[in-house]
């Protein structure tokens, strides 16, 4: 019984071991592979490619010191055509959205009861004419019979009042006679300014009254064309003070245009509006090619001044961060480093820096994402044409 004890302790003492030795063997080659690996791992850091990305080179150039906004083309004057005399249509002279000029004729009515009205008012006159001279006559012989005493002067006083009163019927005469020439001359409608008709609203035929509530027609001058805008309270002081130095140039596009049209203000509202924290502006527009027309909206850029020295960066490279706009800049090891920027203004694609860089400098302008501080970088120059077009005006 004692030797069965000690052979089974044996046995169980050599499989122990024997669990042992298997078990440091594992331990061993795991610890060979995580060398390995490791090994690989650290080499792969060390040898890591360079972060590919675009930049630019920081200019100093001319760039102008604008006021961006969206304003609404008006007729440069509006006029809307209305009779003052009542009778009846009988031509029209245009076709509507004729271009026409001051004093052409658009409009006539029936000259016929207004030809009449003016006859019967001269032959009045004519009248009142005869009457006033026969009266002078009775005058001058009253008068001389009171001189020889033949006649009372009573009379000859009633004779002469006759005459005043006779003479002053013919003056109320001649002024119905200029009235009647006046009114037969609005039987002919004419054109008060040059510009482009509207809608007709009144056909030949019709009976058309005096001072009647809807007009004939209505004319809008297009040529020249006002372009009224608001711009914010704050940029008052610097139109005022660049407008004191001339007339400020101003230009005009409809959202699909790319070429704009060219102005100079003409009118500042005399108040700010409280309610939108805004002061109204307009500026007239030659617009000889028609390319601006009433009620559109358009994109308005107001040129204050140039500034010569500028320093400047595309867009694109300008991020937000926590602490503030901020660019990457390349060092001369081909390295990135986080440089805070304080920006002036931008203007479409290129923003204007004021301070943060210096000319000559490079920037990155795309590959953010995969940039921090530290490793190399595989730089490419942007496209001359991405980093300088610009967009149209700000909708």
């Amino acid at each position: 019984m004692h030797i069965g004890g000690g052979l089974a302790g044996a046995v169980c003492l050599a499989a122990a071991l024997a669990a042992a030795g298997c078990a440091g063997e594992a331990g061993g080659d795991a610890s060979a592979r995580g060398g390995g690996d490791g090994g690989r791992g650290g080499g792969g850091r060390a040898g890591s490619a360079p972060v590919p990305v675009t930049v630019a080179t920081v200019e100093q150039k001319s760039m102008p010191l604008e006021i961006r906004v969206i304003g609404s083309a008006e007729a440069y004057s509006t006029v809307a055509i209305r009779s003052q005399t009542t009778g009846q249509l009988i031509a029209v002279n245009f076709s509507e959205g004729d271009e026409v000029q001051q004093g052409q004729v658009l409009f006539q009515l029936d000259r016929r009861p207004l030809e009449a009205a003016l006859q019967q008012a001269q032959a009045n006159l004519d009248r009142e004419l005869a009457n006033a001279k026969n009266a002078e006559v009775q005058a001058t012989r009253f008068a001389q019979l009171v001189e020889r005493g033949i006649a009372p002067r009573e009379q000859a006083e009633t004779a002469r009042t006759a005459v005043s009163a006779l003479n002053a019927t013919v003056e109320a005469d001649r002024a119905a006679v200029e009235n009647a020439k006046v009114q037969l001359q609005y039987a002919t409608i004419t054109a008060p300014i040059a510009g482009r008709t509207g809608a007709l609203l009144v056909n030949a035929g019709n009976l058309v009254r005096a001072n009647d509530t809807a007009p004939l027609v209505t004319i809008n001058q297009v040529a020249p064309v006002s372009v009224s805008f608001a711009i914010p309270e704050s940029r008052l002081a610097d139109l005022n003070r660049y407008q004191a130095r001339g007339s400020l140039q101003v230009t005009a596009a409809p959202p699909n245009e790319d070429v704009p049209s060219t102005g100079r203000i003409a009118f500042v509202d005399n108040a700010v509006d409280q309610n939108t924290g805004t002061i109204r502006i307009k500026a007239t527009f030659p617009n000889t090619d028609r390319r601006l027309w009433p009620g559109q909206y358009v994109n308005v850029v107001v040129t204050l001044t140039t500034d010569p020295g500028a320093i400047v960066v595309p867009s694109v490279a300008v991020q937000a961060g926590p602490q503030g706009p901020y660019v990457f800049k390349v060092t001369a090891e081909q390295t990135v480093e986080m440089q805070p920027v304080t920006v002036a203004r931008t203007r479409g694609a290129e923003t204007v820096i004021a301070s943060g860089v210096q000319p000559g400098e490079t920037v990155v302008t795309d590959g953010h994402l995969r940039l921090v501080p530290g490793p190399r970088i595989n730089p490419k120059a942007q496209p001359a044409q991405a980093a300088g077009s610009e967009p149209p005006a700000a909708q």
